[in-house]
């Protein structure tokens, strides 16, 4: 049974290979996708309070900024649980409890 990360995958897959998309997805074009994708997710806070940016844009662009990312893994064969739970452990030991609780402050600040 495909837990949900690899579901998520495989659908990504198939709709790529079903549109003969996977030609353009190398690393470099995933990256700028990305980055425009998040671009339009940073766009939904434009000029509002945080509160009154749209929910269902933010949900809209946040999906496309996450197929992005889960595409560049996939292709770099990435494993994106570890790679997710290596980073929370090494911003653990950046920004430690006891230093960090309540700071905004960069770990080299601290």
């Amino acid at each position: 049974m495909m837990n949900d990360i690899e579901t998520i995958l495989a659908e990504l897959r198939k709709f790529n290979q079903e549109r003969d998309w996977d030609q353009f997805h190398n690393g470099k074009d995933l990256a700028i996708g990305l980055s425009v994708e998040a671009s339009e997710l940073l766009e939904c806070f434009l000029w509002k309070k945080p509160e009154d940016a749209p929910i269902d844009k933010i949900r809209e662009e946040l999906a496309d900024v996450l197929n992005f990312a889960f595409q560049m893994a996939d292709k770099y064969n990435l494993d994106i649980k570890e790679i997710m739970l290596d980073k929370i452990q090494r911003n653990a030991r950046k920004y430690p409890v006891e230093k960090a609780k309540g700071s905004a402050k960069k770990y080299d600040e601290l």
